[in-house]
């Protein structure tokens, strides 16, 4: 990781007339959010508790991106509330002229109180409605805002969903300027309240690369006896041994670039890099090409990530396309590069700021500014052009790149019309070694994909006919992380699979002809079995990404052990339950085989225990029918887990490491977690 480079230098002193309570503009209060917490922060969930985090360390983050702020630093408590300190101007605290009340309580207790709706508090903010802070309050069951600015350390508490405690008060002189909020959230609203260090730690890390110059530290302190903060405000200046990270990058989206090709082979070192504004628009856009068949674009607008990309992911696109076949002098149709073509190996980061921003839907997933567009296309095509005719070399590897992917695009074209447009999907030539189900109802089926013939027909055997299909797979299949479509659809396991589906592949892929709303991977418990799951999910992520976005993809968990007591019959998922189970640490067998009767004193009499024994499962075959449905196949009594991806950039990190060519990566990655592995030996 990229941690700390160096420390910032302390920002320009701003004045803090500049920001004051006109600034301020109120709109309406707090009450709905507690009624409905799942309209501002999605959900009462793991993700909902986190996004709290991300909403005051949001106006922390504007405040840097105005120049006002250089260094943020989140803590977690040990009481489990969060402190999130920055060095910016601090809230306004004098009396607003509407609410006539502080303008810190008006920022903490109304909502749409903010300085993101006028004037000239924020020029550009990631936050488009202003409900950041107040929702928080309302969400938790302690909040304190302590306010450095003016030469005062100004205090206000609140509790029980956002009810003020006391007035804005000063409370001691202060050479300091910034804002600390502290939170608790409310366990009435949270039912988990377990903050997960590395989900705030990938996210934050992101965010420092993203403001160029911005220290931010995140500190664990939850295990610690006691934190006192009185009289501190950066808690790391404390000295106390605790789990922290701190980021800090000057080469902004270059150094995320960099970070997100560290386990690929570029194909060119120099990282393409421009940062400009133009009609209002500041636009800032990093690339690189890997030796890859993937391509990873990831998009921000005003700092928020745009999982769906929108109109500047457009204009990039199309500036991209254009510059390159000009580069390559242009030519036929036919032999000029298509938008596929030349995203073949990309890595790119593309990052709009603009002040009236807007997006498509509630998520902010997508944006939708038109102006992004232009100003993106104009300011990257313009640059990129520049690059390749300063850099020959990189040009000619990029140029070499796109077209290869072009000549392997028509060959896999040819390939796969072959396979794929002669009606191989239409339900007419289903796989020998498919046994379908009855139901023709794609929301009632499911697909079991599971390891070799003697647990496909077992689970024939025992599977329900009218929802359960099963497709046996005959070994491992073929790893695709770097095989293209024409490669893979010469493996029969592989074209069984894409047929059985029924969504076809690739530009012809559709996700409404989903033949089975369940795609449950049920494979051994043991490293082939983990192999081969792996080399699923890498297909199903890489080449049927809607089927796990869409919620569709399960994964069996068949138990590990039979223990029979008796004439009883239990089943263990986990080696906790087989000892709570027999009471003690019973001899394991392979194979079901009774030990002998023990003899225990009751009174005066000799009473014989139940006879004890306990099977390791080693493979699904292992099971008769009726145990492989009562255990791992009757919806009323199995166990699934629901494949969801919660960073997508994360997990191509983590199929690029895995599945890749990168092989010190890969080992690094083994050893550093051998310990967590459950093998049996």
């Amino acid at each position: 990781m990229a941690e700390k480079k160096s420390p910032p230098s302390k920002p320009t002193k701003t004045s803090s007339s500049s920001y004051g309570a006109e600034q301020i503009t109120v709109l309406e209060g707090l009450e709905a959010v507690r009624r409905r917490p799942g309209m501002y922060i999605g959900t009462t969930g793991l993700s909902g508790l986190h996004h709290l985090i991300w909403e005051v360390f949001d106006n922390s983050r504007d405040e840097a991106m105005g120049g006002h702020c250089n260094d943020i630093e989140v803590c977690l408590l040990p009481d489990g509330s969060i402190r999130v300190a920055d060095n910016g101007r601090g809230i306004p605290v004098e009396i607003h002229p509407k609410t006539k009340v502080s303008t810190l309580e008006t920022v903490m207790t109304v909502l749409h109180a903010g300085g993101k709706f006028g004037g000239e508090g924020y020029k550009v903010s990631g936050g488009l409605h202003g409900v950041g802070v107040s929702v928080v309050n309302a969400l938790s069951s302690k909040v304190r805002a302590e306010i450095h600015r003016d030469g005062g350390k100004f205090e206000q508490e609140y509790k029980n969903g956002g009810k003020p405690v006391g007035k804005t008060k000063k409370i001691a002189a202060s050479k300091a300027h910034g804002t600390i909020i502290t939170f608790l959230p409310d366990p009435e609203i949270f039912p988990d309240r377990t903050f997960n260090f590395d989900t705030i730690v990938s996210h934050l890390r992101q965010q420092a690369y993203l403001v160029r110059g911005l220290r931010i530290s995140i500190i664990d302190f939850r295990d610690a006896k006691e934190v006192d903060d009185v009289g501190v405000f950066y808690m790391r200046e404390l000295g106390v041994d605790a789990p922290s990270m701190s980021f800090y990058f000057e080469g902004g989206l270059a150094s995320l670039v960099a970070f997100q090709n560290k386990h690929l082979e570029p194909i060119h070192k120099s990282i393409f890099y421009v940062e400009k504004e133009k009609d209002s628009v500041q636009v800032e856009v990093s690339l690189q090409y890997v030796d890859d068949m993937s391509s990873r674009i990831s998009a921000f607008a005003n700092n928020i990530y745009n999982a769906e990309g929108g109109t500047h992911v457009t204009g990039f696109k199309t500036a991209l396309t254009r510059t390159l076949n000009q580069k390559n002098g242009g030519g036929k149709e036919s032999d000029s590069f298509t938008g596929d073509d030349v995203l073949e190996g990309l890595t790119a980061v593309v990052s709009v700021k603009l002040r009236e921003i807007q997006f498509e839907g509630q998520t902010k997933g997508k944006l939708g500014s038109v102006e992004a567009r232009g100003a993106t296309e104009a300011v990257f095509g313009e640059a990129f052009a520049a690059f390749l005719e300063e850099h020959p070399d990189e040009a000619r590897a990029i140029i070499g790149k796109a077209a290869l992917a072009m000549k392997a695009r028509k060959a896999a074209k040819a390939a796969k019309d072959s396979i794929l447009r002669k009606g191989a999907l239409d339900g007419l030539s289903l796989p020998g070694k498919l046994a379908d189900c009855q139901t023709k109802h794609a929301e009632e089926g499911e697909l079991f994909i599971v390891e070799g013939d003697s647990a496909g027909g077992t689970a024939k055997t025992g599977r329900d006919r009218r929802t359960q299909a099963i497709l046996p797979l005959r070994g491992k299949i073929l790893n695709i992380e770097r095989a293209r479509i024409d490669k893979m659809l010469a493996s029969e396991q592989i074209k069984n699979l894409v047929i059985a589906l029924g969504t076809a592949i690739g530009d012809v892929f559709d996700i409404t002809k989903l033949r089975y709303h369940k795609i449950i991977i049920a494979t051994d418990a043991d490293v082939d079995g983990a192999h081969i799951r792996t080399l699923l999910l890498t297909l199903l992520y890489r080449h049927f990404r809607p089927v796990v976005d869409g919620g569709f993809l399960y994964i069996a968990q068949p138990p590990l052990y039979k223990i029979k007591k008796g004439k009883e019959v239990f089943y263990a998922f986990t080696d906790a339950e087989r000892i709570k189970i027999t009471g003690k640490d019973v001899p394991i067998q392979t194979e079901s085989e009774e030990v002998p009767e023990e003899e225990v004193g009751e009174s005066e009499e000799t009473k014989k225990a139940p006879k004890l024994s306990v099977q390791r499962y080693k493979g699904l075959g292992e099971m008769n029918a009726e145990e492989l449905w009562e255990t791992t196949m009757d919806p009323a009594r199995r166990m699934l887990k629901q494949v969801r991806i919660e960073d997508a950039q994360d997990a191509d990190v983590v199929f690029d490491m895995l599945m890749g060519t990168d092989v010190p990566a890969r080992k690094s990655f083994i050893q550093s977690h051998a310990k967590e592995a459950n093998l049996d030996i």
